[in-house]
């Protein structure tokens, strides 16, 4: 199998662990390249349901390695807790996770920062974090006052997190919202550190020798386009860029050798947290689609916003990420609408547009253009084969490729592997 980027090409939550967990049987390696435990791939395997946060979702295959890269922000305490979840499952790490040696880590004060940035914000001025300290560890890491990983397997730790902890006080003093017990936290930096220590590796050595092997990649990202820091619904995104050019800044392997990007969409359109959103919807259908897609999010529990398919955030999608073709997950909770309807532009001041504006404010006021689509009555859980999709979805997704001019290589017919179709450009991985 070629290298590859897998990316949401949404807000986030397309269903990219399941596809992540499908092409791992042809993949050597499965890399994270950003993000934090803000992330939540769901996997489904037989009966069993896996969420996780910060392992790459290729963990659940034997024999595969995985990666969490340098762009990635870990938060120890969580990353020994997922370890040991998984132990408890039959899941097995050690030897088979590496943790890059430059990730930086989120400590206990930037998971109050947050908590508290955002309790004080007016209902207007809220970003809708998941509070886990993403934003203010990606914040010290760009001030220069992070706290890497490599410290975990280091005589100087608890020198190195002291200080990093006593600074961590005085911003929290600042921000005027209480201090933590120094000591305490150490304690339980400490204890986590000793567990994680060998799991600290050099990864940008390990992928650039696995490539010269020939060994392939399958590079993980997390949330999506839209909240990626530059390119999405700013300032309502996450701390780092989930776009296909983070694959290479978060692993320390070079662009030239990704081979393909694979953009991931949702059938219809969800987003958690606070931001513009134009194709909403806050009627019936909405919560139908909430209902029987159960979207609420794997990190936090909070339900998502659910709209119709928004095919100028697609395009938009493909021309940042470079998509070579998409995989179209949930089409299942379409089942029974009679009419579909997809966003083919937004209308704003009496203009046509066919990309987003830059300024939120300005997106939150686009009116969307839509065109509708008669939708399929049947249920396609059972379908095992692309020609025995039903005729209506087939037209669906085709009007997606022409309107984002990328193909569809995979389709996902509801939760479970056995649920996935490949054809079409698939062919080529």
């Amino acid at each position: 199998m070629p290298n590859i980027v897998l990316v949401g090409a949404q807000w986030g939550d397309e269903g990219k662990g399941k596809i992540i967990d499908v092409l791992t049987e042809r993949a050597d390696w499965v890399v994270r390249f950003q993000g934090g435990s803000n992330a939540g791939h769901t996997v489904i395997v037989g009966e069993r349901k896996y969420v996780l946060h910060l392992t790459p979702s290729g963990i659940l295959r034997p024999n595969k390695r995985c990666v969490i890269g340098n762009g990635v922000v870990l938060d120890p305490m969580e990353m020994v807790s997922e370890i040991e979840a998984l132990r408890q499952v039959g899941v097995e790490c050690e030897g088979r996770l590496f943790l890059s040696s430059r990730a930086h880590l989120v400590l206990p004060h930037h998971k109050a920062l947050d908590a508290g940035r955002e309790e004080r914000s007016s209902m207007s001025g809220r970003i809708g974090t998941t509070r886990r300290g993403i934003g203010p560890a990606y914040a010290d890491k760009a001030a220069r006052a992070g706290l890497r990983a490599h410290a975990l397997a280091s005589r100087r730790f608890s020198e190195d997190a002291r200080e990093a902890l006593r600074r961590g006080n005085e911003a929290l003093m600042v921000a005027g919202l209480a201090p933590l017990d120094v000591e305490t936290e150490l304690a339980r930096l400490a204890e986590a550190a000793a567990q994680l220590s060998a799991y600290v590796a050099d990864t940008e050595r390990l992928l650039n020798e696995a490539v010269a092997r020939g060994e392939s990649l399958l590079f993980e990202g997390a949330q999506g386009i839209m909240l990626d820091v530059d390119f999405g619904t700013y300032p309502y995104v996450t701390s780092s860029n989930p776009s296909a050019g983070g694959a290479s800044v978060g692993t320390g392997v070079s662009p030239r050798h990704v081979d393909r990007v694979i953009g991931v969409l949702k059938a219809y359109t969800t987003r958690v947290g606070e931001g513009p959103f134009p194709t909403e919807l806050r009627d019936a259908v909405g919560e139908r689609l909430r209902t029987v897609g159960g979207e609420y999010g794997a990190t936090t529990g909070r339900p998502r916003r659910c709209g119709w398919f928004d095919a100028v955030i697609a395009r938009y999608s493909a021309m940042i990420n470079g998509v070579d073709e998409w995989a179209v997950t949930k089409l299942d909770v379409l089942d029974g609408l009679e009419t579909l309807r997809i966003a083919t532009a937004y209308r704003l001041d009496g203009r046509l547009l066919d990309a987003p504006p830059a300024d939120a404010r300005d997106l939150a006021r686009c009116e969307p253009v839509y065109e509708e689509l008669p939708g399929w009555r049947e249920s396609v859980r059972s379908v095992r084969r692309p020609q025995d999709l039903p005729r209506h979805m087939l037209a669906y997704l085709s009007r997606i490729e022409e309107l984002t001019g990328v193909p569809v290589a995979i389709v996902s017919l509801g939760p479970g592997r056995e649920h996935t179709l490949e054809w079409k450009a698939i062919e080529k991985i």
